[in-house]
């Protein structure tokens, strides 16, 4: 696997920081968030790592945004 740049770490790290603030408006934790959701929590956590080294892809971010009821444009609005 190649290396990331230090653009894709910042952008990975944001969508990780994304993910869990999104998760934190909804006022439930890792693990009342994925019983809601029918989702192992080990893979919310793995989606919300900055240190997950793969990060996640477009289709993880737009499933994790039909779960919560914000596009994917909401989702990038971020400066």
């Amino acid at each position: 696997m190649a290396q990331l740049s230090d653009e894709d770490i910042l952008l990975k790290n944001k969508i990780a920081e994304r993910i869990t603030f999104f998760r934190k408006n909804t006022g439930l934790t890792q693990s009342e968030f994925a019983k809601k959701h029918e989702i192992d929590r080990q893979l919310l956590n793995r989606w919300e790592s900055i240190n997950n080294k793969r990060g996640v892809n477009i289709y993880t971010i737009s499933k994790f945004c039909n779960l919560i009821g914000i596009s994917l444009k909401d989702f990038f609005d971020f400066d």
